[in-house]
């Protein structure tokens, strides 16, 4: 994987936020409201990147999609194959740069932690998906209905995923964040109470593709290069994908927001975020990076999945040399 310094953070920032509720939630992490760019810098002598001394997610994990709105069939295998795409096998390991080695960088971060003894075996896999096509709490959710959405899904071992249709408005929603993670304690399952992860990430096609779809769609603010063409034809989709990919890094590195972060605990910049805007090798504000192109679709991607798809993925932070480490 190529690396780019974390100096670069200077020109990046994302935006993070406490969330209360009935339900016992720890605090949300939120995806980057311009993918191009950080808004604030960091002091990063004050604040480098490392390991805080928590758990990390760990078992065996099942990803369950809730579908809130308005979603089509292909919209749907898009998320599913990429999520199924993430553990996939050695043979389809073989088409490189692949889904699957992506993710496998996390695994540095898991030898890192279990020599403090704070980390076990970690697996994921698709588990089950949930569809409100009838919009049942409105088309404006606030956190608290998220998380009630988050809470229809499995609540052990899981990561729960609300996926919100691009006619829905949450709140933050393209002012300051692209999704959010978080964890809750569901009701109690045979006498014990267990916590799960959630994750939120809305489609942005209609509301801010500029700001959560980048670089499928031009910035709203900054340099106005052209875009790139998404490669599954999906702005909004593909948009998804990043901030789904960078959230699920988050989920498993800082679950409970004392794992692997930079800067302050209150406002984390965490494996992904820490990358915003970094796709590719030779990365610069307003430019993703240098990154592979799909002859006959023309479609911009660093990644290849099941099914043959590809995708564009964040940079992760390489947590042994702090630099953000891109497959191409």
């Amino acid at each position: 994987m190529a690396s780019i310094s974390l100096l670069l953070l200077f020109f990046f920032s994302s935006s993070i936020h406490s969330l209360s509720a009935a339900a016992a939630t720890a605090t949300t992490a939120d995806a980057a409201r311009n993918l191009a760019f950080l808004d604030h810098p960091l002091d990063l002598d004050s604040f480098p990147f490392e390991y805080h001394g928590g758990r990390l997610l760990s078992g065996n994990i099942t990803i369950n999609l809730i579908w809130y709105g308005n979603f089509n069939p292909s919209q749907k295998a898009i998320v599913g194959d990429f999520i199924a795409s993430l553990s996939a096998s050695k043979s389809a390991m073989s088409r490189q740069p692949s889904v699957s080695t992506w993710w496998t960088a996390i695994n540095k971060y898991y030898n890192l932690a279990r020599s403090f003894k704070k980390s076990s075996r970690f697996s994921i896999s698709l588990g089950s998906q949930i569809h409100d096509r009838e919009y049942s709490l409105g088309k404006s959710l606030t956190k608290r209905h998220v998380l009630a959405l988050a809470l229809k899904g499995r609540r052990k071992y899981a990561i729960n995923v609300v996926l919100t249709a691009a006619d829905v408005t949450v709140d933050g929603f393209c002012f300051n964040k692209c999704g959010s993670h978080g964890v809750s304690a569901g009701a109690p399952i045979q006498g014990k109470r267990y916590k799960f992860g959630y994750i939120w990430v809305g489609n942005s096609a209609i509301q801010c593709p500029g700001q959560c779809a980048w670089p499928f769609h031009r910035p709203v603010y900054g340099p106005q290069n052209p875009p790139l063409v998404s490669p599954n034809k999906d702005v909004g989709m593909d948009g998804v994908i990043i901030n789904l990919a960078g959230l699920l890094a988050g989920t498993a590195t800082n679950p409970f927001g004392d794992g692997f972060y930079q800067g302050p605990k209150e406002a984390p910049l965490e494996a992904a975020s820490a990358c915003t805007g970094i796709f590719g090798k030779g990365a610069f504000p307003g430019y993703p990076g240098e990154v592979l192109v799909d002859a006959g679709s023309g479609g911009s991607y660093n990644a290849v999945g099941g099914n043959g798809r590809k995708f564009l993925l964040p940079a992760l932070v390489d947590p042994i040399t702090s630099v953000c480490s891109t497959l191409v």
